[in-house]
Protein backbone atom coordinates (compact mmCIF):
# COMPACT_ATOMS: atom_id res chain seq x y z
CA UNK A 1 0.00 0.00 0.00
CA UNK A 2 1.61 3.13 -0.95
CA UNK A 3 1.67 6.42 1.53
CA UNK A 4 -1.30 8.16 -0.97
CA UNK A 5 -3.79 5.22 -0.52
CA UNK A 6 -3.02 4.72 3.46
CA UNK A 7 -3.33 8.38 4.34
CA UNK A 8 -6.72 8.96 2.62
CA UNK A 9 -7.47 5.45 4.49
CA UNK A 10 -6.69 7.09 7.60
CA UNK A 11 -8.59 9.87 7.04
CA UNK A 12 -11.87 8.37 5.61
CA UNK A 13 -11.68 5.86 8.48
CA UNK A 14 -11.14 8.79 11.49
CA UNK A 15 -14.16 10.75 9.63
CA UNK A 16 -16.58 7.70 9.84
CA UNK A 17 -15.16 7.14 13.21
CA UNK A 18 -15.47 10.90 14.26
CA UNK A 19 -19.05 10.53 13.52
CA UNK A 20 -20.30 6.93 14.37
CA UNK A 21 -20.65 8.19 18.38
CA UNK A 22 -23.75 10.95 17.09
CA UNK A 23 -25.12 8.60 14.40
CA UNK A 24 -25.83 5.69 16.69
CA UNK A 25 -27.53 4.85 19.75
CA UNK A 26 -25.32 1.74 20.20
CA UNK A 27 -22.06 1.61 21.76
CA UNK A 28 -19.27 1.57 19.37
CA UNK A 29 -22.00 0.23 17.21
CA UNK A 30 -22.37 -2.77 18.09
CA UNK A 31 -23.26 -2.80 21.84
CA UNK A 32 -27.19 -1.89 22.81
CA UNK A 33 -27.41 0.77 25.71
CA UNK A 34 -29.99 0.27 28.40
CA UNK A 35 -31.99 3.27 27.89
CA UNK A 36 -33.21 4.31 24.97
CA UNK A 37 -30.54 7.42 24.40
CA UNK A 38 -26.76 7.33 24.91
CA UNK A 39 -25.63 10.43 27.61
CA UNK A 40 -23.02 12.83 25.88
CA UNK A 41 -20.61 11.24 28.68
CA UNK A 42 -20.84 8.04 26.91
CA UNK A 43 -20.67 9.69 23.14
CA UNK A 44 -17.32 11.48 24.26
CA UNK A 45 -15.80 8.74 25.66
CA UNK A 46 -16.68 6.55 22.42
CA UNK A 47 -15.07 9.51 20.76
CA UNK A 48 -11.85 9.19 22.35
CA UNK A 49 -11.67 5.20 22.49
CA UNK A 50 -12.15 5.86 18.50
CA UNK A 51 -9.64 8.31 18.16
CA UNK A 52 -6.92 5.88 20.11
CA UNK A 53 -8.09 2.82 17.28
CA UNK A 54 -7.57 5.29 14.49
CA UNK A 55 -3.87 6.50 15.90
CA UNK A 56 -2.88 2.72 16.41
CA UNK A 57 -4.35 2.16 12.75
CA UNK A 58 -2.22 4.79 11.52
CA UNK A 59 0.90 3.86 13.77
CA UNK A 60 0.71 0.31 12.29
CA UNK A 61 0.56 1.35 8.60
CA UNK A 62 3.21 3.61 9.06
CA UNK A 63 5.27 1.55 11.09
CA UNK A 64 4.79 -1.05 7.51
CA UNK A 65 6.07 1.48 5.44
CA UNK A 66 9.47 1.94 7.10
CA UNK A 67 10.52 4.64 9.31
CA UNK A 68 8.49 5.72 12.08
CA UNK A 69 8.40 9.37 13.26
CA UNK A 70 8.53 9.78 16.60
CA UNK A 71 5.09 12.07 18.17
CA UNK A 72 5.00 14.80 20.95
CA UNK A 73 2.10 16.04 22.38
CA UNK A 74 1.28 18.61 19.88
CA UNK A 75 1.04 16.04 17.29
CA UNK A 76 -1.71 14.70 19.52
CA UNK A 77 -3.31 17.78 20.40
CA UNK A 78 -3.51 18.96 16.49
CA UNK A 79 -5.21 15.49 15.55
CA UNK A 80 -7.52 15.26 18.26
CA UNK A 81 -8.69 18.84 17.59
CA UNK A 82 -8.71 17.38 13.45
CA UNK A 83 -10.86 14.22 15.28
CA UNK A 84 -13.28 16.65 17.05
CA UNK A 85 -13.86 19.00 14.16
CA UNK A 86 -14.39 16.17 11.30
CA UNK A 87 -17.40 14.89 14.39
CA UNK A 88 -19.37 17.55 13.76
CA UNK A 89 -21.64 16.89 11.05
CA UNK A 90 -22.60 14.02 13.56
CA UNK A 91 -23.01 16.66 16.42
CA UNK A 92 -25.13 18.87 14.39
CA UNK A 93 -26.83 15.88 13.22
CA UNK A 94 -27.48 14.63 17.12
CA UNK A 95 -28.31 18.18 18.92
CA UNK A 96 -28.43 21.17 16.35
CA UNK A 97 -31.06 20.02 13.88
CA UNK A 98 -34.70 20.94 13.77
CA UNK A 99 -37.07 17.90 14.42
CA UNK A 100 -40.11 17.59 12.68
CA UNK A 101 -43.17 17.35 14.90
Amino acid sequence: MDVSLSSWLVILLAALAANLPFLSERVFGLIPWRSAVKPFWLRLLEMFCLYAAVGLLAFLLESRMGNRFPQRWEFFAVTGCLFIVLAYPGFVYRYLRRRQG
